[in-house]
């Protein structure tokens, strides 16, 4: 069975997590970690530094060894925050390029919150019902609210642990007009935030990444009022002393985290550094977090979250599990998101779905049919029908040059479960179904790799005959069959109440083109 291998290239830290499939399921192999800071200078110049960049680099072929030694078939590498906002994010792309042979992928603030949501739902107890998941990073938050494990509502805001260190808390201890200024600004995200979600009611609230560890670990300090360490020391273990507690960090009620917030305020770094479960690298950044946290909690009446491990690699690793592997549970989660996200596109722009439903019936028809002919990737499946459904959302925009306006759309909109060359793909296949084809010279094709290229325009046939098959008449869909020989390919058209002349006409206008994409000739009948 494969071997996965997720890298998280995150503002603070960067983390690597592999996995093999095991009856349809995942099981962790190796996971490392190590705090770069990629995002610091780039909160404050706008750039990544010279010394992040080389910290990072060291971290990732330290990471590419372990995923030589795993024997790692495929590897993804994903960056957020950070290098979302950094001027010279291409410079370090190409460096890790030729460090590691990886190509990393930039993803989006709801795509980073979608990935995250479906890691914690594959694998988190209790994640299935109706919860809110928040993962404060390095330089944003992202906030979502899922029921039986479909994502409702979803924002991500600027309010990063390292963002707002380096935006607001310079100095040691900060000042107070430093603290006011800070409370400000997360004040003004989380109304933004608010009125996108509303106030949810929520039984759940499932927090991670490493600031929600910190603050449960320092919660249950401060509740059981001893000093707290992750393990118990030797000496201590060995004469029995009971003055430690040992424990795994869960639960912080709000309370709890306000209250740590208002004293790590206070304090200097070194003393920081000496609350439990913080530690010397998550005490320089820990204040802004802490704030977030309590300030989020109390203004959505939440009455605590629970920490949890996972995170955004935990979610690339079932991504990739997903696309592979067709009886994975997460696979069908994975395609409803896809399905979900291609309707509220249609739903965005004005789509009547009675219109386009029949032109995805019949690319399905057609594609299935004719597998042998198009020899396209399963994949291409969904993106045909993705494109089938889409394929008139420019004209929201104007309906001279639809097409164009259609495309771009398409690959620039925020479609959950579509990395940017998979909405590339499908905006390309939507582009071509006017009077102009598939160009490699095309701005839609020129970024695509070359054997995309091939692929697209053959789906883009597939989809032309779907469309010329409904002629505005959803009340009188026609009916078809098709038939494959070594030379041709026969197209039988059933009538619907208003015949098929019309569309008989219609097919019989891409049959140029079906022979030169296809290299057989397109026979029409109507039966």
């Amino acid at each position: 069975m494969p071997t996965f291998a997720a890298i998280d290239i995150g503002s603070n830290s960067s983390r690597l997590k592999i996995a093999s499939v095991s009856r349809h399921r995942l099981k962790t192999l190796h996971e490392d970690r190590e705090v770069t800071r990629l995002g610091e200078s780039v909160f404050q110049t706008g750039m990544i530094s010279p010394e992040a960049m080389a910290n990072t680099i060291k971290a990732l072929r330290r990471f590419h060894k372990a995923v030589q030694l795993h024997v790692v078939d495929k590897v993804r590498v994903v960056a957020t925050s950070a290098m979302r906002d950094a001027r010279n994010a291409a410079a370090f792309i190409e460096w890790v390029k030729s460090s590691t042979g990886w190509n990393v992928e930039v993803i989006s603030g709801l795509e980073e919150g979608r990935l995250i949501h479906l890691g914690v739902v594959t694998h988190e107890p209790g994640a299935k019902g109706r919860c809110l998941l928040i993962d404060l990073g390095g330089g944003s938050c992202e906030v979502t609210l899922s029921d039986a494990g479909l994502i409702k509502e979803m924002v991500s805001l600027p309010l990063g642990a390292v963002r707002l260190q380096q935006e607001f808390l310079q100095r040691d201890p900060p000042m107070k007009e430093d603290v006011a200024r800070l409370k400000q600004y997360i004040d003004r995200e989380l109304l933004r935030g608010e009125k996108k979600m509303g106030r949810p009611h929520v039984p759940l609230v499932i927090a991670t990444s490493g600031t929600a560890a910190a603050l449960a670990e320092a919660a249950v300090a401060m509740t059981a009022r001893l000093p707290v360490r992750r393990t118990i020391p030797k000496t201590m273990a060995k004469t029995g002393a009971r003055n430690f507690v040992r424990f795994k960090p869960q639960i912080a009620a709000t309370a709890d985290v306000r209250r740590i917030a208002d004293k790590l305020v206070k304090m200097t770094n070194a003393q920081r550094e000496a609350v439990p479960g913080i530690g010397p690298r998550r005490s320089e950044i820990i204040i802004g977090g802490a704030f977030v946290y309590a300030s989020l909690l109390e203004r959505f009446g939440l009455k605590g979250f629970r920490y949890s491990p996972l995170g955004l690699r935990d979610g690339v690793l079932a991504q990739m599990l997903g696309e592979i592997d067709l009886r994975a549970e997460v696979h069908r989660k994975i395609e409803s998101e896809r399905w979900a996200g291609v309707l509220a596109v249609c739903k965005r722009y004005g789509i009547d779905q009675k219109k386009v439903e029949p032109v995805r019936l019949h690319a399905v028809q057609l594609f299935d049919g004719l597998a042998k002919v198009h020899e396209l990737p399963p994949e291409y499946r969904l993106w045909i029908q993705a494109a089938a459904m889409m394929q008139e959302v420019g004209k929201f925009m104007n309906h001279q040059g639809h097409h164009r306006h259609t495309q771009y759309i398409i690959a620039n909109s925020e479609i959950f479960g579509f990395s940017p060359e998979q909405r590339s793909i499908v905006a390309a296949i939507a582009r071509y179904l006017g009077k102009s084809r598939p160009d490699p010279m095309d701005r839609s094709m020129r970024a695509l790799p070359l054997e995309e290229q091939a692929r697209i325009e053959r789906a883009v046939v597939l989809l032309r005959l779907a469309a010329a098959l409904n002629q505005d008449r959803a009340s009188a869909v026609v009916g078809l069959k098709t038939r494959v020989y070594p030379r041709n390919v026969l197209l039988e058209i059933v009538p619907g109440r208003g015949g098929a002349e019309l569309e008989r006409w219609a097919v019989n206008k891409e049959a140029d083109y079906f022979r030169e994409v296809f290299g057989r000739d397109l026979v029409v009948e109507v039966a």
